[in-house]
């Protein structure tokens, strides 16, 4: 998948432009909630044992603060409660901007 031709933050809601037109709008605390870091959704074991995570945690007060492009394949966001681990890919960002 390639990357959004263009980001934008318009008040608390990320706006993402396709190459192919479509758009993506997503909340920043929806956003926040779908970290795929470990720190943000906890990590398996070998047995499959989920270890970790911040399940049910309030982020309805945070914001995007910035963002970098990481390679060709995801987005590193910013948050304002400090969060700057989790890795979106562009299938993911597509998946929750259709939810």
């Amino acid at each position: 998948m390639t990357p959004p031709k263009d980001i934008q933050l318009i008040g608390n809601e990320l706006a993402l432009l396709w190459e192919d037109g479509s758009e993506t709008y997503i909340l920043a605390p929806v956003l926040r909630a779908a970290s795929p870091s470990a720190e943000t959704a906890g990590e398996r074991d070998i047995l499959g044992v989920l270890h970790g995570g911040e399940h049910g945690k309030d982020y309805s007060q945070v914001r995007i603060e910035s963002w970098q492009f990481v390679g060709n394949y995801a987005i590193r966001f910013k948050f304002s409660d400090g969060h700057a681990t989790g890795l979106y890919s562009y299938e993911l960002l597509k998946r929750l901007g259709d939810q």
